[in-house]
């Protein structure tokens, strides 16, 4: 019987040169691996594979050299660690994450809680090409997340809080957009200005900032053959309804537009961006 190679690549199984090998690509969420995930990694690449695995630029773990005859043996040995494979092909990818707020002193939202609720609403749909999500955490953007197909960013909205405030005039000088200005013992935050990096709410010693968490969301990034930076649509958005509502929009307009084999940028560019723009407005505002 023919072997369905289509098949295999959903499954993560990527074929390689050499004949009747493949590199399978694991399942990973916000870049975390447990420590009995790593186990039975282990124990795969040694049983199975070259005594190896591969790092990706995703966040991702391959094991290459895996024969086609052990792949079902290959299942069953990571399952036995809570480990899976992952998926190829035209298909959501992989979520990747920052350590974020758990972790990250500079850290906004909890980017690792966030990437996992993204992979379990949309990890492996099938769509007319690849499509990629990045969560970072501030504005430190370790993820880069302007280079997914849709990227969230960790912000804070500030607003002062006088009675808590010693006046001293440190988140002043740590605002590096000067959006936080002091004038007769009163702060001012020019939200205009702000580009909800908290650095003023990390740096305040008496606590006298309030701080709403949300994201910063980026469209249509791309970086391979050709590169380019995802762009906002909607300001800055503070519940994970909302959230969830735009990027189920974007994916949508993804589905009802593309070409087969067709990026999600190169869709935005033929049919327009102000068609994708009415559709996450409609998302945002609730009005879909």
């Amino acid at each position: 019987m023919a072997t369905d190679y289509a098949t295999l690549k959903k499954g993560g199984f990527m074929r390689q040169k050499q004949k009747n090998r493949f590199s399978l690509r694991l399942s990973v969420v916000g870049g975390q691996v447990t420590t009995e995930q790593l186990a039975a990694i282990l124990e795969v690449a040694n049983t199975y594979g070259k005594g190896y695995i591969h790092l990706t630029s995703r966040q991702g773990i391959e094991i290459p050299f895996i024969h086609l005859d052990d792949i079902d043996a290959v299942k069953e040995a990571l399952a036995r660690g809570n480990a899976r494979p992952g998926v190829c092909g035209p298909r959501v990818r992989t979520v990747t994450a920052c350590q974020g707020s758990e972790v990250c002193p500079n850290g906004c939202v909890e980017t690792e809680r966030i990437a996992r609720e993204l992979s379990d609403r949309y990890f492996g749909q099938e769509l007319p090409h690849k499509f990629k999500f990045g969560v970072t955490g501030c504005q430190n953007n370790c993820l880069k997340a302007e280079e997914n197909d849709v990227g969230l960013k960790g912000g804070l909205r500030v607003s002062w809080k006088q009675e808590a405030c010693i006046g001293c005039g440190v988140c002043q000088k740590v605002c590096r957009e000067g959006a936080v200005s002091i004038r007769d013992g009163v702060i001012t935050v020019d939200q205009e200005k702000c580009n909800y990096c908290g650095r003023c709410v990390f740096s305040c010693p008496t606590d006298a900032y309030d701080a709403a968490p949300g994201y910063l969301v980026s469209f249509g990034g791309l970086f391979g053959n050709r590169i380019h930076k995802g762009s906002p649509i909607v300001p800055f958005v503070e519940d994970e309804e909302t959230l969830f509502r735009i990027c189920d929009a974007a994916l949508e307009f993804f589905r009802e537009n593309a070409n087969p084999g067709e990026r999600f940028r190169y869709t935005i560019d033929r049919v327009g961006g102000e068609a994708l723009e009415e559709k996450i407005w409609a998302a945002f505002e609730n009005k879909s």
